[in-house]
Parts: structure tokens; sequence; C-alpha cells
């Protein structure tokens, strides 16, 4: 179990061994850094393919983290260790957008267990940096230099190499839990995977653990409807359900024909054009979408609701209903997934039994492991190079988790007064009236519903969580404050920030301040003096050139009559060729737009979302207070815009 220290750093009770490393390759050198924090050690090593090859085999045992080195530095390394020409491998992956696997067999040759911290979406290494408040300055060495690097470059290579390193080991400990849940999937089942696998996706080492075995299924549309619905009012929505089925049974037909000839097929963007269609339809008074993904309902405009409202949360909807109705995929050879379902739910109840939050918190990430298996699997089933690929079966899933909610909706629906706030794709946000009679029915008609959809294999459970006020954008991005005072909320707007995903992170806690508190945005503004509070990270993309920062005396003009209207021209702009920037708003009219430039359109282009005086601050921002020049209107503004999409006018 790796921990974080808060004064030194990463330490282990018992754990891997580990190595952080990075990679930078041009045309005629490479270097490779690689530091243990463990161990306190950092090894850096340039154009030297023995110390390489013995540092490999020093560590051969030891898990290699790196940011993207799943896709990038490991076939870095092994070319090396193969005689490949690492610069080629580089053009392979970077300049042709081609997987490093593609790119030679032998790789295969050379075991090396990599974990990878790059987030899923992923996102670069740089903007990461910049949520976290690092120096985000860049190498001025270009990695398409033509010649040799002199000693100078190569050590500015260096420095910018350890940085990315040390960067990474600082994004490994922010999420280390994650790396602690894959390692916990590896000790509890050491029959099915071991250390090597640690690197594999969530959905990976599932079909693993589930000893699953690659199976080729033609049934993908043949799924069925559970015989727990009760559907009348909304029958209507699988019977759509089944038209499309049907419809696509017989467009398949002869693709099956041909597969059983053995002949290849693709049959791709049949399928992808069938996973687009949706129905649009009114339930409970709201617009809903159905389709094959999930469902979606929620109020036509921003809502702010008082009063008796609940969060009807299916506890483990996806899992609990894969075990009910004997959906978990087909390719599986054991039970471990009912034993992992079991194993969270009994340390879950240790959880809430828990007499102190020190304990609640040790059973809580004991749960880890066992929750990410338990979601994993459903993407797993959908992902053709999965071995857990079973799409009839996540159909019959997917499907039927909206047709019982639907169900539920429907008999809710029984209740005078009932108003729903929004669905989704595990759960509902309902309003009552505030009587006992009502939550009576309320409760009577969950508990109908959860008897009618369990089985005697598993039992799906509502929870119903008292919701004291509630705000909603749409169905992806809404707070709720409960009976205790706790906020929820969900969507950029109001998400609660993290340090690797800290962008304008001051609007976020303006926006929960007021919803949440009835503090004025101009308040919580004000009253903030770290600059990384006020921070846009932007990324030039590979579409464009180079980025110029309107920067010298404006030339002002106005225009309009009744309405004036003044514009700034600046006559010179800074160039730089950085891919972050962290920009902030800035009262000093000297300071203009950040521009991307050098793209199809031919014309610079401002960066989205980003002021029209704003200054760059590259470097850390680590302690760095709020200058005079800092714009903080510009952020009560851009709050209080976003304050209007929640239906709230200041």
């Amino acid at each position: 179990m790796w921990t974080v220290n808060p004064h030194s750093g990463i330490t282990k009770e018992e754990g891997e061994a580990m190595v952080f490393y990075d990679f930078e390759v041009t045309k005629y050198d490479w270097l490779v850094v690689c530091i243990d924090p463990f161990e306190e050690t950092k090894d850096v090593i340039a154009n030297d393919v023995d110390r390489v090859s013995t540092f490999f085999e020093k560590n051969s045992r030891t898990v290699w983290v790196g940011y993207n080195n799943r896709h990038y530095d490991q076939y870095i390394m092994k070319g090396i260790l193969l005689g490949m020409n690492p610069k080629e491998i580089n053009d392979w992956i970077i300049v042709l957008h081609k997987e490093g696997w593609q790119f030679s067999k032998e790789f295969n040759s050379i075991q090396m267990i990599n974990y990878d911290v790059m987030p899923n979406p992923p996102i670069g290494l740089k903007t990461v940096e910049g949520f976290l408040g690092s120096d985000i300055r860049e190498t001025e060495v270009p990695f398409d230099i033509d010649r040799p690097l002199t000693p100078e470059e190569m050590e500015q290579m260096i420095f910018y190499c350890t940085h990315d390193v040390e960067e990474t080991i600082k994004i490994f400990m922010e999420k280390i839990d994650d790396f602690n849940a894959m390692s916990g999937i590896v000790q509890a089942f050491p029959d099915q995977v071991n250390l090597g696998n640690i690197g594999d996706s969530e959905a990976r080492i599932t079909a693993r653990v589930l000893g699953c075995q690659r199976q080729r299924f033609t049934d993908e549309f043949d799924f069925f409807f559970l015989p727990c619905l009760k559907l009348n009012k909304y029958a209507y929505v699988m019977e759509w359900f089944r038209e499309k089925r049907d419809e696509m049974q017989k467009i398949m037909a002869p693709f099956n024909e041909m597969r059983d000839r053995g002949l290849e097929v693709d049959d791709w963007q049949v399928k992808h054009d069938f996973y687009q269609q949706s129905l649009q339809t009114t339930v409970a008074g709201i617009p809903h979408t159905f389709g094959f993904g999930g469902l979606h309902g929620a109020t036509e405009k921003p809502c702010h609701r008082k009063g008796a409202i609940y969060h009807v949360d299916v506890n483990n909807y996806y899992p609990s209903m894969l075990i009910a109705w004997d959906l978990v995929t087909r390719a599986a050879t054991n039970d471990n997934y009912t034993k992992v379902y079991m194993t969270r739910k009994e340390l879950k109840q240790k959880q809430q039994a828990a007499k102190t939050k020190e304990e609640a918190k040790k059973w809580k990430m004991a749960q880890l492991p066992y929750k990410k298996m338990l979601n994993a699997l459903s993407g797993g089933m959908k992902d053709a190079t999965n071995p857990a690929y079973d799409p009839r079966n996540n159909n019959c899933m997917c499907i039927n988790g909206q047709l019982m909610l639907l169900d539920l909706i429907e008999h809710l629906e029984a209740i005078p007064g009932f108003f729903l706030i929004q669905s989704n794709t595990d759960g509902l946000i309902v309003e009552i009236p505030n009587t006992d009679e009502h939550f009576r029915m309320l409760d009577d008609i969950c508990y109908e519903w959860e008897t009618r959809c369990s089985t005697d294999k598993c039992f799906i459970g509502l929870a119903l969580d008292c919701i004291s006020e509630i705000y909603q954008k749409d169905v992806n991005n809404y707070l709720w404050v409960d009976l205790d005072g706790g906020v929820e909320r969900c969507g950029d707007y109001v998400k609660e920030t993290s340090r690797t995903d800290n962008d304008l992170p001051i609007l976020r806690k303006a926006l929960v301040e007021y919803m949440a508190h009835g503090v004025p945005v101009e308040k919580t503004i004000y009253g903030c003096d770290e600059l990384i509070q006020f921070q846009k990270v932007v990324k030039l993309s590979e579409k464009y050139k180079y980025v110029e920062h309107e920067h010298c005396e404006p030339v002002i003009t106005y225009t309009g009559k009744r309405v004036i209207k003044t514009h700034y021209e600046y006559p010179k702009r800074d160039r730089f060729t950085y891919k972050c920037y962290r920009v902030f708003a800035s009262k000093d009219m000297t300071d203009g737009r950040l521009l991307k430039c050098g793209g199809s359109r031919g014309r610079p282009e401002k960066f989205g979302n980003t002021p029209d005086h704003c200054f760059i601050w590259n470097q850390s921002t680590d302690g760095v207070k709020v200058p005079d020049h800092l714009d903080r209107e510009w952020y009560i503004k851009k709050a209080k815009d976003r304050l209007k999409a929640f239906g709230i006018t200041l």
C-alpha cells in the first residue's frame, strides 16, 4: 500500500518497487530520466544503450510509472533495448499517429511492467502541470532539430525532462488511490492477475479476474425485455426498442451469413449508425431521451426548487442488475463478479458501521478495487477487443435499466402533486407535497418496485436521499443541499475542484458559495488572494503553429451612437511556441488577447473562454498572490453569467 506523506512525498508500508521515467527524443539524440522517489535516486542516461540495458535489467521487476508511457515511452525503451532507432519509433507514434505496438512485433519479447498516470479521457502533461500550479515553461530546443544537440542544449533537455518526471510523481500522488485500487485487485485475485497486469485498463483487468475467454457472438441485437417490467402509459418506449431490435436483426442477417461462410465482414458503420438513434419524448411533463447509452431527462428550463425533494438512487444499479438477471458477460468462466459484489457490499456495511471518521475512511478505501471492477465490466462488454465482450448482454442491461426507471416514474406519477425534476442512468430526483401521507406513498411505490425488480440472486435496492434545495441547469449540471447542510454537485460549473482539474476554480467556488450559502459572488472573488484560483489553462492544438499575445499600447476607437462600443487594436504582438499557457484577466489595457495562429483559417483566433485583456503567468504559482492588475470584475461577470445558466439573475 502506497501512501502520501505531506512532508516527504510518497512512502510505502508494503508495495512494489517503483521508478518514474520519461524519454526525450530528437533526430540524433535521446535521453531518459529515471527517479525512484522511495529510494531518493535519480538516473539520467543520454545516448548510452549499455547503461539503459543495465538499468533495465536491474529493474526488470520494477513498476515503471510514466505519463502516457502506455502509448509512448515504453516503446522507446523497448526499441533502444532491441537496437532500433528511437527517432523512427518516435515519428511513428507522434508524427504518423500510429500505435506503438504496431511498429514491431519484437516489442512483445521484452516484458515491462508499466503504469500510466495519464487520465482517461487523455489530457496532456503540460495541461495537468498547469492545473497543479507548476512551472509550465518548456525547453527552447526544438524537437525537430536537424543536428546533434550541443552540450548546453542537452543540459536544457535534461532539466525539462527531469521537471516532467517530478511532475509525474506529483500527479501520481494526487491519484494514488487509483494505483492502490489496481494493486488491491492484484493482491485479491492472485490466481487470475499478477503484477504485470497492474498497468492494464480497469476493463481488461476485470476480464482477467472473471477468467473471460473471448467468444464470437452474433446475437448482439437479440436483446430481450425483463419480465419484471410493468409499463402501460409509457409502453410505447419499450415498443420503440422492440421495433429497433427487429429492424436491426433483419439488417444484420446477411452480415451474419457471410461470417458463417468464413468471409470478412465490415459492419462497423451499420452498427455505429444504429447506436446513434434515440427516442425523444415527454415523460412526467419533462423532455426525455432514450437510446442505447442511457436515460436522460430534465426540466426544459433551469429550475430552483425547495421542499420535500428526494434523490431516488438505485444502489449499484448495473452491477446489481447483471447479477440479478444473469446478464454478467457470457465470456466469464467463474463467479468472481458475484464474489466481488458481495465483498464490496460487506466492506460498505463496515464503513457505515464505523465509529470514527478514520475507520470509515479505511473501509471506504478498501472498497475501491471492487468498485472499479464492478463498474468496469459494462464498458468491457461493449469493447470488441476485450475478452469480456458480450454486446447482447450489455444491450439487455442498458435498455432494461432505462425501462425499469421509466416503470418507476410511471408508478410514482400516481402520487398527487408529484413533480419530476430529473431522470438519469441510475436514479431520479423528484418532489412531492411535504406530508407524511405523500411520503408513505413514495416509500410504498419504491418498495413494490424493489420487490418486483429484484431476484433471489441479487436485491436491487433504492436509497432515498432527502434534499432541502436544488439548483439545476440541466441533467448533467446541478447542485443540491441536503437536510444536514451537505452539498452534492455535478457538472463542470460546480463540481469539486481537484488539483489535477483546476481550471477557473474561483468561478466554481463563487457559484457553490452563492447557491449553497447565499454568499455574494463579489465577496468570494474579492476575498481570495491566491493567484492559482483565477487561472485559465489553455493548450495550443496541433492545428495551430504558434501563439501571439497582443501586448503594447493599443489604438482605441469608438463606434455607435446611442450605445458606444470601445475597440482596441494592438499593432504589436509577442510570439510564443509553448503548448500551454496559464491565462488571467487583466486591468492593464496594454494586455490584449491571447491568439492561436497558423491554423487553416489563415487568421489569428482567440482562445475560447479567455478574456479580451489578459496576462500570462507560466511560472509556478506556489505562494503567488493576486497582483493589482488582475481584473476581478471579469470573473464576477463570468460567475453571474454561469449563475444565469442555472436560472439565477443577479
